[in-house]
């Protein structure tokens, strides 16, 4: 009799300290398992005299009604102590404030944003979007433009150049968005009226240049496409994108191995304490270049020069963004600092309009 309630001592004390149903189920198959300590006692009843039987037997089935009572309620113990503890991981503080939107909290980044004006105030003058690839063949990005094979843009300190393939051939990183203006005379017939923005690759990094940057380009070909229509389509340009009611302009003669002739143009600002005003004061910046499509660059796309001929121009949209939006460094737009896209990014839903305003 002793040693059954030393057993039982020892079993109930197992089944108390039993942390999980795993512990438990343990506990619970080394004693009433096929092989467990009170099955083996149940088991050699049969050995024993009648009177003796009827003494152990009672004892060892009350053991096992006692051992069996305590797992059912340690095991419903451990299962309400994991459902509180679920319950407390799942808890919801419905006094909480309630967590703000995506939509309030997500940024437009500046680039996206300014690409997106550019969109709408070209597509308002009727011109269509093109995009090309940006890994380009010398072909499309200096050939077909009139590039000489000397010019010193085709020089590896300018340009990210890739391995010869197979036939000697080297593929490139454009090094402008020049060649959608060639895929797209080469692929439409004029008249043709498109702007072509997108990312493009120099070997040059300080705080206003960045390997990778973003230009857009705009093409013009028609019968009777002249230099007076390109100066009012800049003008009204920037007009719409400072967003200011009138502005000067002052082409200067320039020198672009695809246009002939060539201009850089100055737009009239103001500086004053760090901030540049559009539109006012005694001072010009230079934002863009432009010019007549070269006469090669119509041969070599297809066209014939003494019916059909063009205007071009080219401005960085990372460079225009830091002069209406107030960046002071390139790079930043390129550091995926999430501190910086709070402060210059834009709403998600604030979409650029020439009814609505641009920057909203």
């Amino acid at each position: 009799m002793t040693d059954l309630l030393e057993l039982e001592s020892q079993t109930l004390a197992a089944i108390d300290g039993a942390g999980d149903e795993a512990a438990l189920e343990a506990v619970r198959v080394g004693a009433l398992g096929k092989k467990g300590v009170i099955s083996a006692l149940l088991a050699s009843l049969g050995k024993m005299s009648p009177d003796e039987r009827k003494i152990q037997g009672a004892a060892i089935n009350g053991l096992k009604d006692k051992v069996s009572e305590a797992l059912a309620a340690r095991k419903a113990a451990l299962k309400a102590k994991a459902r509180e503890a679920q319950l407390a991981a799942e808890a919801v503080d419905v006094t909480l404030p309630a967590r703000v939107s995506g939509l309030e909290t997500g940024r437009i980044h500046p680039i996206t944003q300014v690409t997106d004006e550019l969109t709408a105030i070209f597509v308002d003058m009727g011109f269509s979007i093109a995009e090309g690839p940006d890994i380009e063949s010398d072909d499309y990005n200096f050939t077909k433009l009139n590039f000489p094979p000397s010019h010193p843009a085709r020089d590896m300190h300018d340009t990210f150049f890739f391995p010869p393939d197979a036939s000697g051939e080297r593929k490139l990183l454009r090094t402008h968005t020049s060649p959608v203006q060639v895929r797209t005379m080469l692929a439409q017939k004029p008249p043709i009226r498109v702007v072509c923005p997108g990312r493009t690759y120099r070997s040059d990094a300080d705080q206003t240049h960045t390997p990778m940057f973003h230009q857009v380009e705009g093409l013009v070909i028609d019968r009777t496409a002249n230099l007076g229509q390109l100066k009012w389509v800049l003008e009204e340009f920037c007009k719409a994108f400072f967003e200011v009611p009138h502005v000067a302009m002052r082409f200067r003669p320039s020198f672009f191995p695809f246009t002939s002739p060539s201009m850089e143009v100055d737009i009239q600002c103001r500086r004053s304490g760090g901030e540049i005003r559009f539109g006012e004061g005694e001072d010009w910046l230079e934002i863009l270049g432009c010019g007549m499509v070269h006469a090669n660059v119509l041969r070599n796309c297809g066209l014939d020069p003494d019916v059909w001929q063009g205007y071009a121009w080219g401005l960085g949209i990372d460079r225009i963004a830091m002069l209406k939006y107030g960046m002071p460094d390139l790079r930043d737009f390129f550091e995926a600092d999430i501190r910086w896209l709070d402060h210059y990014g834009f709403r998600p839903l604030d979409l650029p309009t020439l009814a609505g305003g641009l920057s909203g």
